[in-house]
């Protein structure tokens, strides 16, 4: 099991607001929230990868494109939690930047049942809430 993924965002307090929105919804809780960093778990104790943020200490641009992270999935329970995930990276979206690339939809070409929604964070990071159930 991967233990955590760390990421490095360019505006560390806009990221908080941002993920404070989202990562919840993904089933993450607050694991730590420091001047520097902050970073979330699996909520309720549950096993699976922490996701750490910190401060970028060289300005750059990221593009998923090239080499290094392409996205991040968020495993949710239900279909409906993919919905709610997306309905909150929309509104959020027009609060801090981003965009929705795939509204909540069977993804035929991956191994079934997969349900997703796929968007860009401020920053450009792909994310992804997917559902692996029939059931909402």
């Amino acid at each position: 099991m991967l233990g955590h993924v760390g990421l490095n965002v360019p505006d560390l307090d806009a990221a908080r607001r941002y993920y404070r929105a989202v990562m919840p919804l993904a089933g993450f809780e607050v694991f730590l929230d420091a001047e520097d960093e902050f970073a979330y778990r699996p909520t309720g104790g549950k096993p699976g990868t922490y996701v750490f943020f910190y401060p970028s200490a060289e300005q750059s641009d990221y593009s998923r494109h090239r080499t290094g992270l392409q996205h991040l999935a968020f495993m949710v329970r239900t279909r409906s939690a993919v919905r709610a995930v997306h309905a909150t990276a929309a509104e959020l979206a027009t609060q801090f930047g981003g965009q929705v690339l795939h509204a909540p939809r069977v993804f035929p070409q991956y191994p079934q049942p997969y349900f997703a929604t796929f968007w860009l964070d401020p920053w450009g990071l792909m994310l992804e809430a997917v559902c692996h159930h029939d059931r909402d």
